[in-house]
């Protein structure tokens, strides 16, 4: 009895430190997003592309074979 007292008890902390939580609308957080993404365009180089191969860090490795 006295584990699930104190599991209640645990339970309770959490709801009351979740309730404490700054909360946002949906609508709210979906225009910060988009004004972030929009600001941030020119940099994104999966949009734009990269300037060089040697600065894309997904292009092919040369392999090294000694034969």
């Amino acid at each position: 009895m006295a584990a699930n007292l104190q599991q209640q008890r645990t339970i309770n902390e959490q709801l009351r430190r979740e309730a404490g939580i700054h909360r946002i609308q949906v609508s709210e957080a979906c225009n910060a997003m988009m004004k972030y993404i929009i600001d941030h365009e020119s940099d994104d180089c999966l949009l734009s592309g990269f300037t060089s191969q040697k600065v894309n860090p997904f292009r092919e490795k040369n392999s090294c074979s000694i034969l």
